[in-house]
């Protein structure tokens, strides 16, 4: 169950709100419905560098609320609020309403949400970088802000190889059967020369103890579960990386040392000076030095 569903839409009514907030009888229900769709798909369309997460639909009497979460509020607003009131008024020839709100939500940490981190990814494969480090960079970044877990999977002919595959990559724990658990999802596609490479995103962001507000615009930059979480990422890839480069050097060096002591040009190496006194801060450079000597 929790692997085939939307994990959004799974968690509706229990620790999420929905994006559409309005009331419909049942002869202007799909009218409403269909007016939606096409404020969200033209607002992605004219925003389409404004880090747009979600955008929340609120309706009144006679009164449209339009609340875009965005990670880039200064695109959006423009110089002077020109730029939004441009929106406003295209968005009142598009719904034929006269009263159209506009409400702009900054999104505190981008990359812990779902979408934002999925268009990174997407734009990155769109200018040729590898996606295997698109995405390993997008995980790392997740994980050190402070997630539970982050899995990402990516289909298509990745690379441009011949034969389309999918690869999963994954960090942390998603338990998708557990519905106090918040987790985000999206799902988004690059448009590459070679065809579309599709991107699920998947980020576990921590679980939901007590009662919630179910208003997605409360709580928005909610950030009190990830403030507390030591992000453990940043620490075992630092040991990791620092373990393995100090044994790198030093077996580079002992062979170094070997050389210079055991081989026939030992002397001439020796009497420059520079190679002795590093094979001696390696520790085994002594012992070749020595040898070379005496020999």
């Amino acid at each position: 169950m929790g692997q085939k569903c939307n994990p959004i839409g799974n968690r509706l009514g229990i620790i999420r709100g929905w994006d559409s907030m309005w009331y419909g009888e049942k002869k202007d229900f799909g009218q409403k419905l269909v007016e939606d769709h096409k404020i969200r798909t033209y607002l992605a369309a004219r925003i389409n560098k404004g880090g747009i997460s979600r955008i929340v639909i609120e309706r009144t009497l006679g009164k449209l609320i339009v609340t875009i979460h965005t990670s880039k509020p200064g695109i959006i607003i423009g110089k002077g609020g020109t730029e939004v009131d441009r929106i406003k008024e295209e968005l009142k020839n598009l719904t034929k309403k006269d009263d159209v709100q506009i409400n702009i939500m900054e999104i505190r940490r981008p990359e812990l949400d779902a979408m934002i981190v999925g268009d990174t990814i997407a734009r990155q494969i769109e200018g040729r970088v590898s996606y295997k480090r698109a995405i390993k960079m997008a995980i790392s970044t997740a994980m050190r802000m402070g997630a539970e877990g982050i899995k990402i999977k990516a289909s298509g002919r990745l690379n441009g190889s011949e034969i389309a595959r999918s690869e999963e990559f994954k960090q942390g724990r998603t338990p998708l059967h557990t519905f106090r658990m918040e987790i985000d999802y999206a799902s988004v596609y690059a448009m590459t020369v070679y065809g579309k490479i599709g991107l699920k995103i998947w980020i576990c962001k921590g679980e939901v103890l007590g009662e919630v507000e179910l208003n997605p615009n409360f709580s928005a930059n909610s950030d009190s579960r990830g403030n507390n979480r030591q992000p453990g990422f940043a620490g075992v890839e630092g040991s990791r990386g620092e373990r393995g480069g100090n044994d790198r050097r030093g077996g580079g060096n002992d062979r170094g040392g070997d050389r210079r002591g055991g081989g026939q040009g030992g002397d001439r190496r020796g009497g420059t000076g520079g190679g002795g006194n590093r094979g001696g801060a390696a520790g085994g450079g002594n012992r070749g030095g020595a040898a070379g000597g005496r020999r």
